[in-house]
């Protein structure tokens, strides 16, 4: 488990720091979390001075900071009475939306990838690709590989295809072999798909930064996701 830190200096600057890293062996319940926690923060004589913690949105989480609210309570009066004590990660939520979004629409960004798997699968169809994009005298020189596991980088390689939408119908011509080119259909829906995904790309960037505070900046970030959801 990785712990870090954020605290406000005497100079009023916000700082950061990799706190500890512990081996929690299995199983890694509540109760272990929280006394694993708790064990730094003493090591550390700082368990008087918790205000937050924050973290993503496993069960064991909840049950950990429970606990961990109980310890803290007995050392010092919490802040607002322990309201803010416990922070779900921002970008972890947003995390979990776009994935299950994603998961509903498969079928709208494998005909993209597919493509763009094909073409970078060979040296030869990476040339002749890279041909049509100088003949066609695009500014941008390259498609974008993507891990099919994590969401932003489903919207990279979205966001670079867009761009050589007017290259694949070309590239038919040259590669007879090619027979996943998208509609038109398919680049109009995977363009819509790319704005939606490129306000939770920004969103989760913005309230992900660790070198300035953040609690003043996700609200409005997610307020945006909604107003183009609900749209």
């Amino acid at each position: 488990m990785g712990i870090t830190r954020q605290w406000i200096d005497e100079s009023c600057q916000l700082q950061k720091r990799v706190f500890n890293f512990v081996h929690i062996p299995p199983p890694r319940r509540g109760l272990e979390i929280a006394n694993a926690i708790w064990r730094c923060l003493e090591e550390w004589a700082i368990e008087s001075k918790i205000h937050t913690i924050y973290v993503d949105n496993a069960s064991a989480n909840d049950a950990a900071i429970d606990n961990l609210k109980i310890y803290v309570k007995n050392k010092r009066r919490l802040l607002c009475d322990g309201i803010l004590f416990h922070v779900r990660c921002c970008a972890h939520i947003l995390n979990l939306i776009a994935q299950d979004g994603l998961s509903k629409i498969k079928n709208i960004v494998d005909v993209i990838r597919d493509s763009v798997e094909y073409v970078r699968r060979s040296d030869a169809r990476l040339k002749i690709f890279s041909e049509i994009v100088k003949q066609l005298n695009l500014s941008d020189k390259k498609l974008v590989d993507d891990c099919r596991t994590k969401w932003n980088s489903t919207y990279e390689i979205l966001a670079a295809a867009i761009k050589f939408k007017d290259v694949f119908p070309m590239f038919v011509d040259r590669e007879p072999h090619y027979d996943t080119c998208p509609s038109a259909e398919d680049w109009k829906k995977s363009e819509k798909v790319c704005l939606v995904l490129e306000l939770f790309w920004t969103a989760t960037h913005i309230v992900s930064g660790s070198d300035y505070p953040t609690s003043n900046l996700f609200l409005n970030k997610v307020g945006r996701v909604k107003v183009l959801l609900d749209k």
